[in-house]
């Protein structure tokens, strides 16, 4: 396997510009990341680590992936189509496939894509299929002046977006459920509400499966001797899996209290239509008797016995 000098260098130490990136930074000693034009040669072997943020679906992208220096199963990972979240460790990198929302123009929608990953000491280079939250909101902090000590301090900020994003949305269920079981508390359920009470708890579903891949993986890094890895390397999965157990605890709580909202709405709803099947029940018992004849017999009951002119009818 290459040194993690050499992991750096993707073609030279100065490539023409980088096709398909979406954005690349540099960090530099002091924890500050600069901004690099992606229309411009990038240097290599100038001092500090870079980020480089593709464009999947770049065509031009996935040669330049190809060719550079990551180890084989990294680079492998990052132009695969794998989708189910995974994180490996071998020797000077790491690298997986993180479970993320999709941006839409100015938020986070209830989508999830894949944000792809190889982390060397001295470069992180990521990808994605469609616009992701957590890169996303990791680039605006940067800009905003947020500083990183290394690149597994970068990586973890990226998780640490995720569970902000997953955790945005959480309160915003959990008052979507907050004003629904209010208004049937105060008898005011309207039909709409199984069907919003539905997709609230599909949407937790989704979230909880989300958060459970992503918690396996950082407690099985957190039981693994990373010793090996230089500290550049090194995350701090034991912090970042206890953030995301106690965001999944509130996920499946909001499942469950949508079930049983639910449940309780499905109940009332029987117990309102038992209510009017019984006062129909007591209407029609009024009005059996004509009913009954008019049903057997039709509205013409002329020449029924005992009526004017039945009465021969019975004596023959």
């Amino acid at each position: 396997m290459a040194e993690p000098a050499k992991l750096v260098s993707a073609i030279s130490d100065s490539v023409p510009a980088i096709p398909g990136l979406v954005w690349a930074f540099r960090l530099h000693g002091d924890g500050s990341a600069e901004a690099l034009p992606i229309d411009q040669p990038i240097e290599f072997s100038h001092d500090g680590r870079l980020w480089l943020h593709f464009n999947l679906t770049d065509a031009r992208a996935r040669p330049w992936i190809a060719a550079s220096q990551l180890p084989p199963l990294a680079r492998d990972l990052l132009l695969s189509n794998d989708t189910f979240q995974q994180l490996h460790v071998i020797d000077h990198c790491v690298y997986g496939v993180f479970s993320d929302l999709v941006r839409d123009i100015d938020s986070a929608t209830e989508e999830t894509a894949f944000l792809r990953f190889a982390m060397t000491e001295h470069l992180l280079v990521s990808g994605r299929h469609q616009a992701l939250c957590s890169a996303d909101a990791t680039r605006r902090v940067l800009e905003g002046g947020y500083r990183v000590d290394n690149v597994a301090h970068l990586l973890e900020k990226i998780v640490d977006e995720v569970a902000d994003t997953l955790d945005r949305i959480a309160d915003k269920l959990g008052q979507e459920i907050d004003d629904i079981e209010e208004r049937i508390l105060a008898d005011d359920a309207k039909p709409e509400m199984r069907r919003n009470l539905g997709r609230l708890r599909r949407t937790c579903v989704r979230l909880h499966r989300q958060l459970t891949g992503l918690r396996v993986l950082f407690h099985r890094l957190d039981q693994k001797n990373t010793d090996h890895l230089a500290p550049a390397l090194r995350i701090h999965a034991g912090k970042l899996a206890q953030r995301l157990d106690g965001l999944d605890h509130d996920i499946v709580e909001l499942r469950e209290r949508s079930r049983l909202l639910e449940e309780e709405l499905r109940f009332k709803n029987e117990e309102e239509s038992n209510h009017h099947l019984h006062t129909l029940s007591i209407v029609t018992s009024l009005l059996l008797p004509p009913t009954l004849i008019t049903g057997i017999f039709g509205m013409n009951t002329k020449g029924l016995p005992l009526s004017y002119g039945g009465i021969w009818v019975m004596t023959v």
